[in-house]
């Protein structure tokens, strides 16, 4: 990880976000989740994408998401990054539940600067991310030239199969 070890960085870098729950108000809890991690002194939000319905992922009965992605610059090391992530998900009423169920939040690091990790608590860039249409189409959005370990988030997001994905207010 080399500059990248400590908490804190010199400089700040480039990162994204994929934001989405299925709980109480999600598409309010969004932009909380936002302006609490930019609150707390250590993200800059550079863009938000639109709030998208998206059906849930996995084996659970469950409403549908609103999910969103950000672009955004840290001086955090990913770890501290992380850590921050996680105090915010608990602060807007994220609890430990079954995986791929129902949420208030989720918020993955979808990249981070130049950054590739594998590690138990941490992938980046996400591992699921050329998977999910509903990451894929609100990071295309914003960040249509956006190249993610040699793959171009825009033509990902074309190929995709994303016809249950719509505005969050379009019905």
């Amino acid at each position: 990880m080399g500059r990248r070890a400590g908490v804190r960085l010199a400089e700040w870098v480039a990162v994204g976000l994929g934001l989405g729950g299925n709980l109480g108000d999600p598409a309010a809890t969004i932009p909380l989740a936002l302006d609490a991690l930019a609150g707390r002194g250590h993200l800059r939000i550079a863009a938000v994408s639109t709030i998208y319905r998206t059906p849930p992922w996995g084996p659970v009965a469950q409403p549908d998401f609103a999910n969103a992605c950000a672009l955004a610059a840290t001086d955090l090391a990913p770890r501290a990054l992380l850590a921050e992530v996680k105090a915010v998900e608990e602060l807007l009423g994220r609890r430990p539940a079954e995986r791929w169920g129902p949420r208030a939040i989720d918020i993955d690091i979808l990249f981070y600067e130049g950054l590739t990790m594998e590690a138990p608590d941490l992938v980046i860039p996400h591992a699921s991310l050329f998977e999910r249409a509903f990451v894929l189409v609100p990071l295309a959005e914003i960040a249509p030239r956006l190249v993610i370990g040699g793959r171009a988030v825009a033509e990902a997001a074309a190929t995709i199969e994303r016809a249950a994905i719509r505005p969050w207010h379009a019905r």
